[in-house]
C-alpha cells in the first residue's frame, strides 16, 4: 500500500514525499481511512510507529474544505501531555501542511502567555496545546471552542499518568457536542477505556501491536555494574564506540544535571533537559542535539514521549525507571520508522526489582553483557522465569461519604467517637433532655437568673479573688 491510495491530496502527498516516506506504517494505513470517514477513532500502537502522522494527515485533508477559523477560534484542538510533544505535533502539522492554505498554532506553559494570546487573535485552523496553558487562555477569553470540528487526545495514557484527568474533563465539557473525536495512545489500559466512554461515540478501534511491546528493530542490552561506576562507564562507552548522538535517561533532575557535568569534565559535549529547565533552554538543548552540536542529551522521563529524532542510534538508561512501562517509551526513541537502534541499560544490584518488572511487562529477558573493567562488586541476581501477564483492572475512585464531602474527618471522628448518624446518643434528643433532670442533680439556671444574681455583688470582688461565679451567686 502507498500513500497515494489513501485519498490524500496531491499537496499533502508532495510533503510526504519530501520527508522521504513512501509507504504508510500499519497504524497509519488503518487510522487515516477511519479518520477520513468522519467516525470517532481509538488507536493504540507502540512508540515510534507514526501515530502523529496517523491523525495529522487526515485532519489536514478534511480541513481543506470548510470555513477558516475566526479570530480567537480554532477548528481542530489537539491536546498533548508535554511541551516537547506539543512542539513535535505542531512541527508535523506545519511540515505536511506547508502547501495548504491552513493555519496552525501551538501553546504550552513555561513561556510568556501574551505572545500566544496575540497569535490566537488571528485564529488557527489547528491548535496544539497542553491542558494547563489551554485553560489559562480560555479563562482569559483568548480562545473559544464554538467552532471546533475535531478534538484529538494524543498520548492519552501519559495524560492519565501525569494527573491531567481533571483538566481533560473540564476541557471536554467546554467543547461543542457535535464533533469528531480521536483518541491516540500507546496502550488500551482499563483506565483509558474508562476515559473513552465519556469521549468517543461508537469508535473505530485500531490496535496494531500488543500492549507494552518493544520494536523488533531495537537491540536491548543490560550491562551489570555498580552504581558508583556508572558515570565512568557511560563516558567509556561513548568514547570507545565513537557514539556521536546519544540520548541518556536518568530518574531525577539532579541526577541529569550531575551526569551532564561529569560528561563535560570528560570532554564530551552534553546538555540536560528536564522540568526545571526553562522552555527556552529545553528547546535550545533539543535543537543543538538534533543538529549535532551537542553529542549527548541527558533527559528525565518527561521527555520520553516528546522527542522525535530521526535515525537516533543510541539510547542509554543510566538508571532504570520506577514505572516499567516507561522503559518501553524510553527505548522507543530509537529504532523509529523501521530503522535499527540500540538500547543499553546500566543496572546495579539495587535495581534488580525494577529489571524484573520490566522483563515481566515486555515478556522477555534482556541480554546481559559484562563490560571488562567495570564488573559489579555487588552482583546483579539472575532473572527469574517470566510469568504471563495478568489483565489489569481499572482503578476504583473512592467516593467521599456524605457526612464528609470535604474529605476531612469530622470532629467526632477525630476524637474516636462514632459519627452522629451512627450514634444513638447523638440522635435521641429526649434522652439528652432527661439526662439533665436526674435526681440529685441541680437544674441549670437560665441566663437571666445568673445575670441578675451575679450583678448583686460587685464585679471587683470576683476579679480580685477569682471566685467561681456560680459559687459567688449562692
Amino acid at each position: 500500500m502507498s500513500f497515494s491510495s489513501l485519498a490524500l491530496s496531491s499537496k499533502i502527498l508532495s510533503a510526504i514525499e519530501k520527508k522521504g516516506y513512501t509507504e504508510p506504517s500499519p497504524i497509519q494505513a488503518q487510522a487515516i481511512p477511519a479518520v477520513l470517514s468522519g467516525k470517532d477513532v481509538m488507536a493504540a500502537a507502540q512508540t515510534g510507529t507514526g501515530k502523529t502522522a496517523g491523525f495529522t494527515l487526515p485532519i489536514l485533508q478534511l480541513l481543506i474544505k470548510g470555513q477558516k477559523a475566526k479570530a480567537n477560534h480554532t477548528r481542530v484542538l489537539v491536546l498533548t501531555p508535554t511541551r516537547e510533544l506539543a512542539a513535535q505535533v505542531a512541527e508535523s502539522v506545519a511540515t505536511y501542511g506547508a502547501e495548504l492554505p491552513l493555519t496552525s498554532a501551538v501553546v504550552f506553559g513555561g513561556v510568556k502567555i501574551n505572545p500566544q494570546m496575540m497569535r490566537l487573535r488571528q485564529g488557527a485552523d489547528i491548535l496544539v496545546a497542553t491542558p494547563g496553558r489551554l485553560l489559562d487562555l480560555y479563562n482569559q477569553n483568548a480562545i473559544k471552542f464554538s467552532q471546533i470540528e475535531m478534538f484529538v487526545l494524543d498520548e492519552a495514557d501519559r495524560m492519565l499518568d501525569m494527573g491531567f484527568i481533571r483538566d481533560i474533563k473540564k476541557i471536554i465539557a467546554l467543547l461543542p457536542q457535535q464533533r469528531q473525536n480521536l483518541l491516540f495512545s500507546a496502550t488500551f489500559s482499563p483506565d483509558i477505556r474508562a476515559l473513552a466512554k465519556g469521549l468517543v461515540n461508537n469508535p473505530v478501534e485500531i490496535s496494531v501491536s500488543p500492549e507494552n511491546t518493544t520494536a523488533k528493530t531495537v537491540q536491548q542490552i543490560v550491562i551489570p555494574t555498580d552504581k558508583k561506576k556508572k558515570a565512568k562507564l557511560v563516558s567509556y562507552l561513548i568514547k570507545e564506540n565513537n557514539w556521536q548522538q546519544v540520548l541518556i535517561f536518568t530518574r531525577t533532575k539532579h541526577g541529569a544535571n550531575k551526569l551532564t557535568r561529569d560528561l563535560e569534565s570528560q570532554g564530551i559535549n552534553a546538555a540536560a533537559i528536564h522540568g526545571n529547565k526553562s522552555q527556552g533552554a529545553r528547546t535550545k538543548a533539543l535543537a543543538n542535539f538534533k543538529s549535532g552540536e551537542v553529542r549527548v542529551l541527558v533527559a528525565t522521563d518527561i521527555a520520553a514521549r516528546g522527542l522525535d529524532i530521526d535515525q537516533l542510534p543510541q539510547v542509554v538508561n543510566f538508571e532504570l525507571p520506577n514505572v516499567p512501562e516507561d522503559y518501553v517509551h524510553r527505548i522507543g526513541r530509537t529504532g523509529r520508522a523501521g530503522a535499527e537502534g540500540h538500547a543499553i541499560s546500566l543496572v546495579c544490584a539495587d535495581e534488580h526489582k525494577e529489571l524484573q518488572d520490566i522483563e515481566y511487562v515486555i515478556q522477555q529477558h534482556i541480554t546481559r553483557k559484562v563490560e571488562p573493567g567495570f564488573e559489579a562488586i555487588n552482583e546483579l541476581p539472575p532473572s527469574r522465569a517470566i510469568r504471563p501477564l495478568k489483565a489489569k483492572k481499572p482503578k476504583k475512585i473512592k467516593e467521599n461519604k456524605s457526612e464528609h464531602k470535604d474529605g476531612q474527618r469530622s470532629a467526632a471522628n477525630a476524637k474516636g467517637n462514632k459519627p452522629p448518624s451512627k450514634n444513638k446518643k447523638h440522635t435521641d434528643t429526649s434522652k439528652r433532655e432527661n439526662s439533665n433532670t436526674k435526681p440529685g442533680r441541680r437544674k441549670p439556671q437560665s441566663a437571666k437568673q445568673t445575670s441578675t444574681k451575679s450583678t448583686s455583688k460587685p464585679a471587683t470582688n470576683l476579679a480580685k479573688k477569682k471566685v467561681d461565679p456560680y459559687k459567688a451567686s449562692r
